[in-house]
């Protein structure tokens, strides 16, 4: 552990030039006592590494000095995946290790190419929740990764929705990262599922391997997922119309599947600016509210129960707002 340490110092000198105390501490996650410790070690071995005193001081090696000690260990060179997803790496534990795999990375590079990379981090920013929410923080999420990554059988307890729990026996193949939220694709009774992570409330490593199918492909199988997740949770259809503002809230209100349906529209909107179309919306309740957040905007024509039952929640909001 030390030695990664060390070798972490010295490539952050060598990639960024001089650099502080306190700056190496934040970097490595370690006191500013360890690295004046780690600087003392790695001019011990040799390492021409010297400190500016004062003000604008710091550590940094004497000019023209480049270590070969680049080599990427093959875990390191598996989270590069991960490089554009730093909090991500994080949650799965891997975040000093990419970290780690990065440094190696940008030092074994010729100097225009490393100045190349530089601009690109400084210039785009990938950052993958949406608005007013951030990615889930999940204390089993690092031992579900392992388990993915060394196919090891799990036991979990996990709420379904009505606040159900159950007891499954999985093989974990694949964890997905959507919209902030963590989910995993396992083998379970034989079929293929999908679990939200968060709703894992207890996780027990069995001890036991498992064979990982070889035609399980994790982009494929959640690709199929996601659409049949949309059909069913839009598995009802309004007839609508809506005017200029309301065609431009729908992507905004119902996502992608909203946009969809509106891009496939082929009915123009008549003299007024109202366009009548077929809108996927959820059974029950929750149609209610998502076409609510339309206001004025949105008139539902069909069916008769979904127009009624609006008609009566905004009675009762003129009633109390009256």
């Amino acid at each position: 552990m030390r030695a990664s340490r060390l070798l972490s110092v010295l490539l952050l000198l060598q990639n960024r030039g001089r650099m502080t105390a306190e700056e190496l501490a934040t970097e490595l996650e370690v006191s500013v006592r360890t690295v004046y410790r780690d600087v003392e070690a790695l001019s011990a071995a040799g390492v021409p590494v010297y400190a500016d005193r004062g003000r604008t001081g710091g550590y940094q090696l004497v000019d023209g000095y480049r270590t070969r000690l680049t080599g990427l260990t093959e875990e390191e060179a598996q989270s590069l995946s991960l490089a554009g997803l730093p909090g991500a790496a994080s949650e799965l534990g891997l975040g000093t290790v990419l970290a780690a795999a990065q440094l190696k990375l940008h030092a074994s590079m010729p100097a225009e190419l490393r100045a190349g990379a530089s601009r690109i981090s400084e210039r785009f920013y990938l950052d993958v929740p949406g608005w007013h929410r951030g990615i889930e923080s999940l204390p089993r999420l690092s031992e579900l990764a392992d388990a993915v990554w060394h196919a090891r059988r799990v036991k979990v307890r996990y709420e379904r929705w009505g606040q159900r729990k159950v007891d499954r026996v999985l093989d974990p193949l694949g964890l997905i990262l959507k919209a902030g939220n963590w989910y995993l694709a396992a083998r379970c009774d034989g079929s293929d599922r999908t679990y939200r992570v968060s709703r894992i409330e207890e996780l027990e490593d069995l001890g036991e391997t498992f064979e990982r199918p070889s035609d399980f492909d994790l982009a494929r199988y959640w690709q199929e997922w996601s659409e049949q997740f949309e059909k069913r949770m839009y598995s009802r259809v309004a007839v609508v119309r809506l005017n200029e503002f309301a065609r431009i809230l729908v992507p905004f209100y119902l996502g992608a599947v909203g946009a969809r349906a509106l891009r496939e529209t082929d009915a123009e909107p008549d003299e007024d600016g109202w366009l009548t179309m077929e809108l996927p919306v959820e059974p029950g309740e929750p149609a209610v509210g998502e076409l609510l957040r339309f206001g004025g905007n949105l008139e539902v024509l069909a069916p008769p129960e979904l127009r009624e039952r609006l008609a009566e929640e905004i009675g009762k909001m003129g009633a109390r707002y009256g």
